[in-house]
């Protein structure tokens, strides 16, 4: 694709980088075979490629409209454009310098922005967070049934395993999941002990990510550089690996580096950070599971989310450990497919995010499964809401 920058960001690393990328795009449209929302749409516009060609017009100079934010905000940033491409287009990449130049140039309605503030004040922060969680569970029996299935029910106090063993890894916390499901973390401290590994959680914050998306990218590096902080005297002492529970944490946190590859006082620890960050799946795969063996053959559907198969390219992992373990995998059509939750897509696209997600239930429990498994608290609490069965972290079923 040629390319013509305009002044204001020719030269600029912000404009380099976009340049590269918008140069190995090819035209080929493989990408909208896979896109969900051009499925959902069947608007060239709410594709990669015509995505693709709005950026590039932006950064040329065209003058952006709300028109063109839209079309932005539409995407899911699920990458599944990225496995599909031939030519290895860094689609994810390209939308997040998009968005943010789009966002300088378009004043979003006053709706909006006090939407985006507000969850950008909120969802990150653990105690905020949690405080307003355990307010709407307290009040959860007197809410109307489709409010109420978007709140979880409070969860039991999670016990962490006691012994201490010579293999030690760090457990981020995180922001949304350590109030959601702190279970999930309990659940795999517990299952890695019986495998010969203690884990630690270190006083973390969020991931970043949500900033990121959501064209804040100081504030994100912020929590970048705390996360690197709170986590580096757990590196200097050893630690094997930074376990991720949740993909979506996995995905951001594995581009540390890259994101502060120009940051002087940051850059050697932030590649550290990520070279050695692994997402849960990657540690118990790798590790003797006949241990954790199930006797009765649980029927289980399987939902990838898009952070583990094209984010972090773990496709199939999660399966096969449930596969070895001794469960039996359900089929589920389309497992390509984003379920809509994608971070604050779910809060702010809630139409087009509600049909996604009836259309993953219906590939998920075509199959009459027991339960549905995932690996990212925002699918899990998503497909939550509507699932006629329940809804588990992966980790939960081989520590039940």
């Amino acid at each position: 694709m040629q390319t013509a920058l305009a002044d204001f960001i020719r030269g600029t690393d912000h404009g380099k980088e976009a340049e590269a990328i918008l140069r190995a795009c090819v035209h080929c449209g493989f990408c909208t075979a896979t896109c969900p929302t051009y499925q959902l749409l069947g608007d060239e516009l709410d594709s990669p490629r015509g995505r693709i060609y709005l950026i590039k017009q932006v950064l040329e100079g065209e003058q952006p409209t709300a028109t063109t934010q839209l079309h932005l905000d539409r995407c899911l940033t699920c990458r599944s454009c990225e496995t599909t491409c031939p030519s290895g287009v860094r689609y994810g990449r390209l939308l997040d310098i998009g968005r943010e130049v789009v966002d300088v140039r378009v004043a979003r309605p006053w709706l909006d922005r006090v939407t985006r503030r507000t969850l950008r004040a909120i969802i990150p922060h653990r105690r905020r967070f949690g405080a307003l969680m355990q307010l709407g569970q307290a009040v959860r029996p007197l809410m109307p049934g489709a409010i109420k299935r978007t709140i979880p029910p409070r969860s039991r106090a999670a016990s962490w395993p006691q012994s201490s063993h010579p293999r030690t890894m760090l457990v981020m916390q995180g922001c949304a999941q350590a109030a959601l499901a702190p279970e999930i973390n309990a659940a795999a401290a517990r299952v890695l002990d019986r495998l010969g590994v203690s884990l630690v959680a270190a006083e973390d914050t969020c991931c970043g990510a949500l900033s990121h998306h959501l064209s804040a990218p100081e504030e994100a590096l912020g929590f970048v550089r705390r996360n690197i902080d709170a986590w580096w005297p757990h590196v200097e002492g050893g630690a094997e690996a930074i376990v991720m529970t949740a993909s979506g944490c996995g995905v951001m946190v594995k581009e540390y580096g890259y994101l502060l590859r120009h940051d002087s006082a940051y850059a050697d620890k932030a590649a550290r950070v990520s070279e050695l960050t692994r997402d849960l799946c990657e540690i118990v795969g790798a590790e003797d599971v006949s241990a954790l063996r199930v006797q009765a053959r649980q029927r289980v559907a399987f939902h990838t989310p898009c952070t583990l198969q094209h984010g972090q390219k773990l496709n199939g992992v999660v399966e096969s450990i449930l596969h070895r373990i001794g469960f039996s995998l359900t089929p589920v059509a389309d497992p390509h497919l984003c379920c809509g939750s994608a971070g604050t897509y779910s809060i702010l696209q809630r139409d087009l995010a509600g049909r996604l997600k009836d259309n993953k239930l219906r590939a998920l429990q075509a199959g009459d499964p027991d339960v549905i498994a995932t690996a990212n608290i925002g699918c899990l609490s998503h497909l939550a809401a509507g699932a006629a069965v329940p809804v588990r972290h992966w980790i939960q079923l081989l520590d039940a």
